[in-house]
């Protein structure tokens, strides 16, 4: 008489309640193991064998998640259970949190209504739309009364000076926005965001305007190729 196979244990083998996914969504992500939410990164094991027990071989193999993170593409399709496809997926998903890791934590905690609450959040937010501009633009971000953004827009294009900044083509978005504060951002495409004596004037004028106007001015923000200059953040407003 033939021996029993010893069948091997797969995810549909668990109660319900018990899987990951199910355990994710009733508990909470952060309420997971590592093994688990590995499991539900793979998705399925193999023929016979439960995704579970693969996440716990990639723990092992590389020691924990930080070592699966810098894990190169070869070397994760090294290790049993991991195609092409998954290796691809794990990849895909410590990449995006890298990514995510990048941005200061005030753009972090929010969606399509950022918080500026500092020069490098104001940075963060400007940098894919100035960068590499071989001209000198000039944005207005109106906020609301919590300081998140409700739109920014461009007010001109060109070397900054008192005549190409007026007030009111400044400030007409804003009124129209309702908006409770604004940030002035422009760069400088030299690199070095030190402010000139023309920006300085502008920032002035636009200050007094904003007094008649009623709408408070944070800060204004200079964008340089690695790092920004806060008048806020240097008394000069």
């Amino acid at each position: 008489m033939p021996k029993d196979r010893k069948k091997s244990f797969t995810i549909r083998d668990l109660p319900a309640s018990e899987r990951p996914r199910e355990r994710l969504q009733n508990l909470g992500a952060e309420n997971l193991s590592a093994q688990e939410l590995l499991a539900i990164i793979l998705g399925q094991g193999t023929r016979g064998e439960s995704v579970m027990v693969t996440a716990q071989r990639l723990l092992s193999e590389f020691g924990n998640l930080q070592g699966i993170a810098d894990a190169s593409f070869p070397e994760l399709k090294k290790v049993k259970g991991i195609g092409p496809a998954k290796a691809a997926q794990i990849r895909a998903a410590f990449t995006l949190n890298k990514k995510l890791n990048r941005l200061p934590d005030q753009i972090k905690s929010s969606r399509k209504n950022p918080v500026l609450c500092s020069p490098d959040t104001v940075n963060e937010y400007m940098k894919t739309k100035l960068k590499d501009k071989k001209k000198e633009h000039f944005y207005v971000i109106m906020l609301n009364s919590r300081n998140k953004i409700i739109k920014d827009e461009k007010i001109s294009e060109g070397t900054l000076n008192a005549s190409l900044v007026e007030p009111r083509e400044v400030f007409r978005p804003a009124i129209k926005a309702s908006a409770a504060a604004v940030i002035f951002v422009h760069n400088h495409p030299s690199g070095d965001p030190s402010p000139s004596d023309d920006d300085l004037q502008v920032t002035r004028n636009l200050m007094k305007a904003a007094k008649i106007f009623k709408i408070d001015v944070l800060d204004h923000v200079i964008v340089g190729k690695n790092d920004c200059f806060s008048m806020k953040k240097e008394k000069l407003i």
